[in-house]
């Protein structure tokens, strides 16, 4: 695994999503990581049962906002070498990629967690964060 110093951009994984960042603090067996670009959106839905809709608390889970901090665990932090989307434009595609997916199947779950992606994107991410630039 590549040395991760203050300074660098990483992709990291942070509660069942995944960012680009900028290492901001070592934190002994955590990096404290800006965000900057959003790589996948996280999972809808509970993550202790995932797959189901009957007897659970069904979340709803917002992308993390440009230049919000996260505390990750090392191992789940990586080097990114690759240009850095615009905020904006990245939680798009992330938020389009994981409708795709969505649609794949027809289940109880996917249309929940695509009823919940869609009411996410239209109440929160198209109002405050579409527009915001890197």
């Amino acid at each position: 695994m590549a040395e991760v110093n203050i300074g660098d951009i990483v992709k990291a994984h942070y509660h069942s999503g995944t960012y680009i960042g900028r290492v901001i603090e070592d934190r002994g067996a955590n990096y404290l990581v800006e965000v900057l670009s959003v790589y996948k959106h996280p999972m809808q839905g509970d993550l202790h049962n995932p797959g189901k809709v009957e007897n659970v608390f069904f979340h709803e889970r917002k992308a993390l906002f440009y230049r919000e901090k996260m505390n990750v665990k090392k191992p789940a932090v990586h080097l990114y070498d690759e240009e850095v989307p615009p905020y904006g434009e990245s939680l798009k595609e992330a938020v389009n990629s994981y409708k795709e997916k969505l649609l794949q199947e027809d289940t109880a779950y996917h249309k929940q967690a695509l009823q919940t992606l869609s009411n996410l994107e239209e109440n929160y991410y198209k109002k405050r964060y579409y527009h915001v630039k890197s």
